[in-house]
């Protein structure tokens, strides 16, 4: 199939290589010419423009957005809105808050658009791991751009199959999700970053407890000297806990055992605190994921091994790096 990509950076890059790979065809967009040149070396084309990006492709445009959300995707959605006709469909894979999904859905609708919000998990390890998707919009465009998203996503690889899944969608089980109508795919993306709040959170405190080990506070004989990046190590192999932050945190304590690399300051993307609102919309109490976010808002303040860990598992997931007042 035919795509138009807009924005590449970290990860839109690598979802226009990914796609080719497959055999798809992509025209991109970037303000900034650098990575458009690299990937014009492996089979894109490239437009100058948004302008032109839209008479390149042939209709019914598919147009793909991976921008930060926010003004600037709100800004590429007005201006691409305008560029394209009756039937064509723009698809935002950042991580949009999910109430403008359904603002810009109905808005989109007026002018004879489809929208797709298509939360999009893999990070800057998606190339070649694939990307785990989770969509929301009309369930005709989804299946339109099957090809699309089958190509993106990881596939079944050595994942066992669940018990009882018998006549259930098969796309789930190859890495990607019709959630429901606009605004499911970023709302479940939503709760999936909050989670991932939590779960960091639980590994950087059982971390920093062990590295704590050996407090002056402990009485002697109690006080133990762990090799940290052993532990992780060990854990990857038949633990309950065995998880990709796992192997990112045992990558991150054999580089660096003591993450001296790290300051601590933990940024939060706004997944979280939109996780949280949404559990106070709710009514539903979400202790584990509320704490974690507070965490992080403590971090920015008084450091300890723990947001250590929260950084360098950021890092390794996302290519987040703490900023450089920290």
């Amino acid at each position: 199939m035919q795509i138009g990509v807009i924005g590449l950076g970290r990860m839109g890059a690598n979802i226009v290589r990914r796609l080719m790979r497959q055999g798809h065809t992509c025209v991109v967009y970037d303000r900034d010419p650098e990575p458009g040149r690299a990937l014009a070396k492996d089979g894109a084309s490239v437009a100058p423009n948004l302008a032109e990006l839209v008479s390149t492709l042939d209709a019914p445009r598919a147009v793909w957005i991976m921008l930060p959300a926010g003004a600037t995707t709100e800004a590429a959605i007005d201006e691409l809105s305008r560029q394209l006709e009756r039937g064509d469909t723009i698809i935002d894979g950042g991580n949009t808050f999910w109430k403008d999904d359904v603002r810009r859905a109905g808005q989109l609708a007026a002018r004879g658009l489809y929208y797709l919000d298509v939360g999009t998990s893999g990070g800057v390890w998606g190339l070649e791991r694939g990307y785990c998707l989770m969509i929301g919009g009309d369930a005709s465009v989804v299946d339109r751009l099957d090809p699309i998203f089958a190509a993106l996503a990881p596939g079944r690889g050595a994942i066992a199959t669940t018990v009882a899944r018998q006549g259930r969608d098969r796309r789930v089980e190859q890495g990607y999700l019709h959630a429901g109508p606009s605004c499911a795919g970023h709302f479940v993306k939503m709760i999936h970053n909050g989670i991932v709040y939590g779960m960091m959170q639980a590994i950087a405190e059982g971390f920093d407890i062990m590295k704590n080990a050996t407090s002056p506070r402990l009485p002697h004989e109690l006080r133990l000297e762990l090799d940290l990046a052993d532990v992780a190590e060990v854990w990857r192999r038949g633990s309950v806990i065995t998880s990709w932050l796992l192997d990112l945190m045992a990558s991150a304590l054999a580089e660096d055992p003591k993450l001296a690399g790290y300051s601590g300051h933990v940024e939060d993307s706004g997944e979280g605190r939109w996780t949280v609102a949404a559990a106070i919309e709710e009514a539903v109490p979400a202790e584990v994921l509320t704490a974690a976010l507070y965490a992080r808002f403590r971090s920015r303040q008084d450091h300890t091994f723990a947001e250590k860990v929260l950084s360098a598992l950021r890092k390794g997931f996302g290519g987040h790096v703490e900023p450089r007042e920290a």
